[in-house]
């Protein structure tokens, strides 16, 4: 009869700490479900370090020789044009001549003026962003003087970002946890551990108005469980 007592009092004891087992796995599998998303935005304007400044000019005539020698003189001018404004020769890079034979290439019934079109391109690559912005109009004192150069596209760069990198993304994961910290105050529950993290993309956009400003931005998105 004793034997029979302790017997069953080892069941009851297995079936109540078998069902607190299962209480607690249900719980732990609830609390694994439970988890929220957030983002984290990390925002930087910094000025250029590089800038990519292209200058072309064309030229037509019905003497091939002399428009090739008319484009080999622009560049020596410009050049010469640009050192007056501070800018070194090793700045500079010339492109090639391009040839365009008008007369092979029309399609209305008159036959072009010119018989040639050559053109070239100079372009200044210059860490010296300052000396760029303050020159961003000096072609006009060419035009004054009969030399017709168009300016191209100047294209504003911000090489050092890779030392920026790992601070924004420290600022963003921070960020985020900070919006996920007040949701789960709200819903009176604690914060757990990071579920799933998406470092995000970077994006770059020069400002509309003075290009040589970027703005650099990321945006992180991450799972924290809820307990």
């Amino acid at each position: 009869m004793k034997k029979e007592v302790i017997v069953a009092i080892i069941i009851a004891v297995g079936l109540v700490l078998a069902g607190c087992m299962v209480k607690l796995g249900l719980s732990s599998i609830a609390d694994r479900d439970r988890f929220v998303t957030v983002k984290g935005l990390s925002e930087r304007e910094v000025k250029a370090d590089h800038v990519n400044w292209s200058m072309h000019y064309a030229v037509s005539g019905n003497d091939l020789k002399q428009l090739t020698s008319d484009c080999t003189l622009f560049t020596d001018a410009l050049k010469a044009f640009l050192k007056t404004k501070g800018f070194t020769e090793e700045e500079m890079q010339a492109g090639s001549v391009n040839f365009n034979n008008n007369w092979s290439s029309y399609y209305s019934t008159q036959r072009p003026e010119y018989h040639y079109t050559l053109s070239t391109t100079l372009v200044l690559n210059t860490t010296d962003v300052d000396k760029v912005v303050a020159n961003q109009n000096c072609l006009n004192e060419l035009l004054e003087q009969g030399v017709v150069v168009e300016s191209g596209w100047m294209d504003f760069q911000y090489k050092a970002f890779t030392e920026l990198k790992p601070e924004m993304i420290a600022e963003a994961t921070k960020n985020a946890r900070v919006v996920a910290q007040k949701f789960a105050d709200d819903a009176a529950c604690r914060l757990g551990s990071i579920r799933q993290a998406n470092q995000g993309l970077f994006s770059m956009e020069n400002d509309s108005d003075q290009p040589w400003l970027i703005k650099i931005r990321v945006v992180s998105t991450f799972q924290y469980y809820l307990k």
